[in-house]
């Protein structure tokens, strides 16, 4: 047994010299440089930014209407519940992640100008089956959560300037978000994901300050929970926010040491929950069930030097969040088109452009801000963060062997299988249930009201009626 182990660590020792020399292979020489400080990171560090900063960024401002929709103290409680659910099964994923890349490194697989994904994760543990099923589910997550930044940056900046309406906003970010082809790969996110937690960290606080200073309406009412289906439409978003991981494949290989990123989630899930928990409260508690008709939370809140600069900061955020959910198709196409090992970042970004086509056109389409996370989140992050990671880690250890020798050990909180095999057997059912049937139901049937209300390709959805904007 200590011989497998030492051979396990010395597998484990080769990936972290194959990621270092991957490192070296981009210049020896701008180590210190500026470039490498802003533009090249791999640490523990740089991927708690990374997930910190792309756990929470639009949704942020649609929180408040998930708790007029389920009551504060569901709010709350479903936001610890998630979190740490979504915290569990990305550390499966990165359980997933290791043993897939030490089985490789066994049979002297080099991952030199190549990034590991999911879906290849689960082909080289599970078989083809699951590999379609990974790339369908992931794929087509990505996609909508792609479009619902897109969606966000126009109905952020609408609240600016309303001399052009939402629609018209989201041609022109569009072409903004276009810009980045251009960023190869997770490394180099450094900077962004940086500045991307500091101004989601901004707009939380504003969010909170603004709306105890503003105080409560008058006549303000607290009725949620009042129907099932918003309940459990208010459920799905959080639900949403906290599956933000189907990233966490491409974040951990771009890790210089991918095997320390276990619990990174989780830690910033704790610095995540200071940022919602307090903001949904505060302007929950101020405006109530006006944020029924209400899924952007500036909308409710007075115009000033402030607010305009939260809305600034959240479009520039957007924009990040943007290329995060947008670089893993990135990869997907260039391996699809035989583009993935190209040097030339110019080559490399022609060849992505088609990639953000369809996530314009779906945007103009559905311009729903708030109700399409929902959706999304019932339908699409309930199998592909959670209920596809819990099966698969289930049946890559199903054999006595194959635990015995499991390139991670067993957590030192859960050190037992069968415990394991409970935990992740109860998150299968419970998302099923909860998440994708009474959150599908619920959220499809919200995100059918919109359609029935507003129409497809809304021009300015939930826009005050005025002269200078036509009111669908």
């Amino acid at each position: 047994m200590s011989s497998e182990k030492q051979a396990e660590e010395a597998i484990v020792s080769s990936l972290n010299e194959t990621m270092e020399h991957e490192e070296e292979d981009q210049g020896d020489n701008s180590i210190f440089s500026v470039k490498s400080l802003l533009w090249h990171g791999g640490s523990v560090y740089d991927a708690w930014f990374s997930c910190a900063s792309n756990q929470v960024a639009q949704v942020l401002l649609t929180l408040p209407y998930s708790f007029s929709q389920m009551g504060m103290l569901s709010g709350i409680i479903l936001q610890v519940f998630y979190g740490v659910l979504g915290s569990w099964t990305a550390y499966l994923i990165s359980v997933l992640y290791i043993e897939y890349r030490t089985r490789k490194e066994k049979e002297n697989v080099s991952f030199k100008n190549h990034v590991i994904q999911w879906f290849e994760v689960l082909d080289g543990l599970l078989g083809p089956y699951w590999k379609a099923i990974g790339l369908a589910f992931n794929c087509t997550f990505l996609l909508f959560g792609s479009v619902i930044q897109l969606i966000a940056c126009a109905s952020n900046i609408y609240y600016i300037n309303d001399k052009l309406d939402k629609r018209t906003w989201t041609y022109i970010f569009g072409a903004c978000c276009a810009t980045t082809v251009f960023i190869p790969s997770f490394h180099n996110y450094r900077i962004w994901s940086f500045l991307g937690l500091g101004m989601t960290t901004y707009t939380a606080w504003y969010l909170t300050i603004a709306a105890l200073v503003h105080g409560q309406v008058e006549g303000v009412t607290h009725q949620g929970p009042t129907k099932l289906v918003l309940y459990f439409t208010g459920a799905t978003n959080i639900l949403y926010t906290f599956g933000g991981h189907a990233v966490t494949v491409e974040i951990m290989h771009a890790m210089w040491k991918p095997q320390k990123f276990k619990y990174i989630y989780l830690l910033a899930t704790l610095y995540v929950f200071t940022l919602t928990i307090p903001s949904a409260s505060a302007v929950y508690w101020a405006f109530g069930d006006q944020l029924l008709n209400h899924s952007n939370a500036f909308s409710l809140l007075p115009h000033s030097a402030w607010r305009d600069a939260a809305v600034i900061l959240m479009l520039i955020h957007q924009f990040i969040t943007f290329g995060f959910a947008c670089t893993p198709l990135y990869f997907v196409w260039e391996k699809v088109v035989g583009m993935h090992d190209t040097k030339s970042i110019c080559l490399r970004a022609v060849s992505r452009l088609p990639v953000v086509i369809p996530i314009w056109f779906l945007a103009i389409i559905f311009p729903f801000f708030g109700p399409i996370n929902s959706a999304v989140g019932s339908l699409l992050v309930s199998f592909t963060v959670y209920i596809i990671p819990a099966l698969a880690h289930m049946l890559t250890y199903k054999s006595a062997s194959a635990r015995k020798n499991a390139a991670e050990k067993l957590p030192c909180f859960l050190p037992s299988w069968t415990a394991i095999y409970a935990v992740n057997t109860a998150i299968v059912i419970w998302v099923f249930v909860v998440g994708f049937g009474l959150g599908g139901w619920a959220s499809m049937t919200n995100f059918i009201k919109q359609v029935d209300t507003f129409g497809l390709f809304a021009k300015c959805y939930q826009c005050p009626p005025s002269p200078s904007s036509k009111h669908h």
